[in-house]
């Protein structure tokens, strides 16, 4: 899903932690939230800022990366990404703030893009949320990342228990590639990168 418009999925992934929160981050920072081994991207920041889609600053002994305001490709590069890539980045940060969210993962049609199988492109977006949080905070949200992604989120949300009960629809789910959003197996750690860049 992401091969046609972008270098890499690494790419992709790096540029939607820093652009769709449109926040500046260390370069350790950013491999944290990415889930990328730091040579990785290093790499891939070293390409983006030479072709002027980032900008890159010193605090002390820690450089800073963001998007470049100026490049003319920034806007255009972000609504891309809010369509590809967003309702990972926008869920997993707007969920972070409901209590009671054991774990949170994408599946269905959406996942099963992401994760390369082939298919007809999503319309919307299936969220799994396990856990006791406030069902309303969860609705606010799934509406809130629709209208910036547009695509509608449908949540689905379950207990612990009802979660691991043996229906046809969770046995399917389980079967199917998912993204995790909270919770779950986790991203790969990301390795060290040089103290002087963190």
């Amino acid at each position: 899903m992401l091969a046609p418009l972008f270098r890499s999925e690494a790419q992709a992934l790096l540029l939607s932690e820093l652009l769709l929160p449109g926040e500046e981050m260390s370069m350790t920072d950013l491999a944290e939230r990415a889930g990328l081994p730091y040579p990785t991207v290093h790499r891939e920041v070293a390409r983006l800022l030479d072709a002027g889609l980032l900008v890159d600053r010193r605090v002390g002994r820690t450089r800073l990366i963001s998007g470049n305001a100026d490049s003319p490709l920034l806007a255009p590069t972000r609504e891309i990404l809010l369509t590809v890539t967003g309702p990972v980045v926008l869920l997993q940060e707007a969920l972070d703030d409901i209590d009671g969210i054991e774990r949170a993962f994408l599946f269905g049609s959406f996942a099963a893009r992401a994760k390369g199988e082939p298919g007809p492109p999503p319309n919307d977006i299936d969220l799994m949320v396990i856990g006791s949080p406030d069902v309303r905070a969860v609705y606010r949200v799934c509406r809130e990342v629709s209208e910036s992604v547009g695509r509608i989120v449908n949540p689905t949300i379950m207990s612990p228990e009802e979660a691991a009960e043996q229906t046809g629809f969770l046995e399917e789910v389980r079967a199917a590639p998912v993204i995790e959003i909270r919770g779950g197996a986790g991203a790969p750690a990301a390795d060290a990168g040089p103290a002087e860049d963190r």
